[in-house]
């Protein structure tokens, strides 16, 4: 088991990350709110990991924090729910707002992130309402927004991004069209579609 990988960023390309470690360097997959507070690259990074083992794959799973990752692991358990999904929800939305999602019996929301139909939705919520009532939300990091992608083009990133985390090519270009502004950046622009997306 593999819990947590410290080293040098060394690349971002929405949803994988890659990390140095002593000359060896690890492939991560990261939800958007992980990716939003990434550093620079070069930069030191400690990550909180999930290994998943398949036949066809081994992946890594990365988190800023141990509340995402135990809320993923937390999703996980859940009839139907792979790591793609898991992933997909944390990326559409930050923590405490699936535990609300959930809590609040919200379907509406959560039938919007890709992956989860109206089946899975009120799986979600019937198999981790009571889970997630006892979730300590008092260690709940706070989201604050993007950082800087080091990327030529913005609205490609935005949009390959999006098209990764399992939204349609169709309806991840026009969600970043939506939301395009020659000012923005490839993290503000993969924010401002995700909203758009669970609205």
């Amino acid at each position: 088991m593999i819990s947590c990988l410290t080293g040098i960023l060394l690349a971002k390309d929405a949803p994988t990350v890659v990390i140095d470690i002593q000359g060896v360097g690890y492939e991560v997959d990261v939800p958007m709110t992980t990716f939003f507070e990434l550093p620079t690259i070069g930069s030191k990074l400690t990550l909180y990991t999930h290994f998943a083992v398949r036949e066809d794959a081994h992946q890594l799973f990365g988190f800023l924090n141990e509340y995402d990752r135990r809320l993923f692991r937390t999703l996980l358990k859940v009839n139907g729910v792979g790591a793609r999904t898991a992933l997909g929800i944390l990326s559409g939305m930050n923590a405490q707002d699936v535990i609300q999602c959930v809590l609040k019996e919200n379907i509406a929301m959560l039938i919007k992130i890709p992956g989860i139909g109206r089946k899975t939705a009120e799986r979600l919520i019937i198999e981790l309402r009571d889970r997630l009532k006892t979730f300590n939300d008092k260690s709940a990091p706070k989201f604050d927004g993007a950082l800087s992608m080091d990327n030529a083009s913005p609205k490609d990133d935005a949009i390959n991004a999006l098209v990764a985390l399992g939204y349609k090519p169709t309806d991840a270009s026009k969600s970043v069209e939506k939301c395009y502004n020659v000012d923005h950046s490839s993290e503000t622009l993969i924010k401002l579609a995700l909203q758009n997306m669970v609205r």
